[in-house]
């Protein structure tokens, strides 16, 4: 078996014991990926030599004896490549950061640092974090393990696709609308979004601010429970970081769910969501009903409009957070403007992906005289009242269930000619964005032979509920431990 599966309680008592070293764990990091790399694509920047000297370091700490070392220690992990890291090149995918190496830190990256885990390398992404399929990468496409021809989501697309084809052991991504969970679906894998303001965004290339939100994806919930552990905590730096309390999120993996009350919104089971897909979904409800839980059907009732809010609101932060890369400050610069003005334009239509131009030019549509209140204003009223939907039904409920996307992956090139198609892929991950409350996606079977994901929704802040309800449900199947063939 590759050391890169085996459990983390089993690989942290082989390092202990010394049985192991950290530098075999990142040898077989960077085995697998000349293995499979040229197949899947997932990363787009190798950090093979700091990590090859961390994991030296760290091994002669473990012989000292002189590390304490938690659960993650010396895991060979990768990074989406919108996440800030010293020294090591922060492209979000595009051409426009393609000279960019940060000179700070994300918080996220000091946590993983004090948890003393090795970057592997930069995932790639849809390029700043727009799509839902990874083939807007300014880079190349990557492939989904379970078939090549087939794309493995996005925007994270390049961390499930790593974990999935055993690269690394975790992954950082991002989620605004649903680009932790949707890869984890498609790739089947495990990808869990927290609460907004759980996890600190500093760091984080913004995209549209009131909705991104790191998280991990793994290969299981209680990896997703030990991550998010380490990742989560009030940050200073972070102006919408909520001062809240962590608990003990591993503590919580108790695998007893008897009497907890699940809703089934009738929105998430009916058009547009594939036959095979919802009879998985209808298998994992059994299952979780077998292990003392009920369920209800219920309403969400403007989850219609979901979609059509999104995009308006996430463009138009994009448009806004966008507006800093003109060529001037960094990134890169048009070689051909003659004045100041044309290094704004060029700069801009040499850097930026159609996909970004597009959602740049909604946004800024939105936001102008004379469409603000129709557009803008208008879909933060609607935000308000899909938030408002999921309050009303977590008064009687404990947790809300459905798929994670309405069908598996689809064929690479299907969609990328059809914009409006591919925005509603995420139909059913992107309420819970604009609600700002915590879900996971967990492998709940195939389907045509490609994962299916199973979304587990919970209160704001109630991670706790929701890894145990998902941990159990994982216990009792053997989803988790399908592989992809390579």
């Amino acid at each position: 078996m590759s050391l890169l599966k085996q459990s983390l309680q089993d690989i942290h008592k082989r390092l202990t014991s010394k049985d192991l070293s950290v530098a075999e764990l990142v040898d077989e990091s960077y085995r697998r990926i000349s293995e499979v790399e040229p197949k899947v694509k997932a990363f787009i920047t190798l950090n093979e030599e700091q990590a090859r000297a961390d994991a030296s370091h760290m091994d002669k700490l473990l012989q000292a004896g002189e590390s304490e070392r938690g659960l993650l220690f010396g895991l060979p992990v990768g990074i989406k490549d919108n996440i800030v890291t010293e020294g090591l090149l922060t492209t979000c995918a595009s051409q426009f950061l393609s000279n960019y190496t940060p000179i700070y830190n994300a918080t996220v990256m000091t946590k993983l640092h004090s948890a003393q885990t090795i970057t592997i390398g930069k995932m790639n992404m849809d390029e700043f974090a727009m799509g839902g399929s990874n083939e807007n990468s300014s880079y190349y496409q990557t492939h989904n393990p379970w078939n090549l021809e087939y794309v493995p989501g996005g925007s994270s697309g390049g961390s499930a696709a790593a974990v999935a084809a055993g690269e690394v052991y975790f992954a950082l991504g991002s989620d605004t609308g649903g680009s932790i969970r949707q890869p984890a679906s498609y790739c089947g894998v495990v990808g869990l979004k927290p609460t907004y303001g759980l996890v600190s965004r500093y760091g984080l290339v913004a995209f549209a601010s009131s909705l991104d939100q790191i998280g991990p994806l793994t290969k299981n919930v209680e990896d997703a429970a030990y991550v998010l552990q380490a990742i989560a905590g009030h940050d200073p730096l972070d102006s919408t970081s909520a001062v809240v309390d962590i608990p003990d999120y591993v503590g919580s993996l108790s695998g007893d769910i008897r009497g907890m009350r699940i809703a089934v919104p009738k929105e998430y089971m009916g058009a547009g969501v594939d036959l095979a897909v919802k009879e998985r979904i209808c298998a994992a409800l059994k299952v979780l009903e077998e292990l003392g839980a009920t369920w209800e059907e219920v309403s969400l009732p403007h989850t219609e409009y979901a979609v059509a809010t999104y995009y308006l609101l996430a463009s138009s932060e994009a448009s806004s957070n966008l507006s800093r890369y003109d060529g001037v400050r960094y990134g890169v610069r048009a070689k051909d403007a003659d004045n100041l003005m044309e290094v704004y334009m060029k700069s801009r239509s040499q850097g930026f992906g159609p996909e970004v131009k597009r959602r740049i030019m909604l946004g800024t549509y939105a936001l102008s005289s004379g469409y603000y209140d129709a557009y803008y204003l208008k879909a933060q009223k609607v935000r308000t009242l899909i938030k408002q939907d999921f309050d009303k039904v977590f008064e009687s409920y404990d947790l809300i269930v459905g798929p994670t996307a309405p069908t598996t992956a689809f064929k690479l090139g299907e969609q990328v000619d059809d914009p409006l198609t591919m925005y509603l892929n995420d139909i059913l991950t992107i309420p819970v964005s604009l609600a700002g409350i915590p879900a996971i996606s967990v492998p709940c079977g195939l389907a045509n032979g490609l994962p299916v994901g199973l979304q587990l929704i919970a209160r704001p802040f109630d991670e706790s509920t929701l890894l145990r309800a998902a941990h159990a449900f994982e216990q009792h199947t053997d989803y988790h431990k399908a592989e992809p063939q390579l």
